[in-house]
């Protein structure tokens, strides 16, 4: 008995340091901001603890996992922790497509004010769901790619248009292109075989896959800057001791301000690489399409609103509060 109870406490105690070795798992490409703010956060894990935390990164979807799957992926423990895009979540909870509200935010600095506003509520969902929030990122804005210049309704007419969340759906289903719903793994492949012929997504995405391959100009709309979260899985969390919670909460410090701080430099960065590869940058379109691709995207937010309830006006509230400010 005194056996069994002696390894019963030891099963419950605070894992050591040296037996921390975790799998990251991410859908991006290892270039990517968010690759990079993973790595970044690696790093400084690993310097925090002399090398005692290791996490191994698993780029480009490499262990098949989607950021749609890594949510119960890590909330069930198949994976220790991840970087996820955070709108694919938004069946679970409509709080998660907040970030990609077409034309709702205008700069970096309004991202940072409205994830701060909306971080309680990501971090209650992922918490009733195993897990816990470390860090979020956001994407620089996204545009649109294709083989032509996407500067009016009447050029996204026809269009196959891989969008990546349902307000995307919504909004281009209201112009004249067609909305084709598809993760990121998924995007390139059906790009190659015709089956979208057109991409929403940032510069950085693009970029980063290299779809300057099958595609010639990028226009500039400012839609949004979604939101990327790396979570753990609570679990593996809870094991571990108050030093090594605090070294997790310095790597995460320094990964945050990493990918909040790439924003000012990487558009600039990602457009002369692609115009580096013969790509076309299309930017001041007409303030009236963009005024028009706004109002295609309303119906997003009021039915995010719907969704949400109360608590996305209290939201919405806090964030026009600190605009103002």
């Amino acid at each position: 008995m005194k056996y069994i109870a002696f390894a019963a406490m030891t099963l419950a105690a605070p894992v050591s340091a040296q037996s921390i070795s975790w799998d990251l798992a991410n859908e991006y490409p290892p270039n990517s901001v968010h690759a990079q703010s993973a790595d970044t956060f690696i790093a400084a894990l690993a310097e925090a603890s002399g090398g005692d935390m290791k996490i191994t990164a698993h780029h480009g979807a490499a262990l098949g996992y989607k950021s749609l799957d890594q949510y119960d992926a890590v909330g069930d423990g198949a994976l220790d922790l991840a970087s996820s895009f955070a709108t694919p979540w938004s069946g679970i909870d409509p709080v998660f497509i907040l970030s990609s509200i077409p034309f709702l935010v205008k700069t970096p600095a309004e991202e940072r004010q409205l994830y701060e506003i909306a971080k309680p509520y990501y971090e209650a969902v992922l918490e009733a769901d195993n897990q816990v929030l470390l860090f979020a990122t956001p994407w620089p804005p996204s545009g649109l790619w294709g083989n032509k210049a996407l500067d009016s309704l009447e050029a996204l007419d026809g269009v196959k248009l891989r969008t990546y969340d349902a307000n995307g759906t919504i909004s281009f289903g209201n112009t004249p292109a067609t909305p084709v719903q598809l993760s990121w793994a998924d995007t390139v492949p059906q790009l190659s075989t015709g089956a979208v012929d057109a991409v929403l997504t940032s510069a950085d995405g693009g970029a980063s896959a290299m779809l300057w391959e099958q595609q010639s100009h990028f226009t500039e709309v400012n839609y949004a800057m979604p939101l990327q979260f790396v979570h753990l899985n609570r679990d593996v969390y809870d094991a571990l001791s108050d030093e090594q919670k605090a070294w997790i909460a310095q790597a995460t410090k320094a990964a945050e301000d990493f990918g909040w701080g790439l924003l000012e430099n990487r558009v600039a960065q990602n457009y002369a690489d692609m115009e580096s590869h013969g790509m076309t940058i299309v930017t001041d379109v007409d303030p009236a399409y963009l005024a028009a691709l706004s109002e295609a995207a309303a119906p997003a937010l009021e039915q995010w609103k719907d969704k949400m309830g109360e608590d996305a006006e209290s939201i919405l509230a806090a964030f026009e509060e600190s605009r103002a400010q």
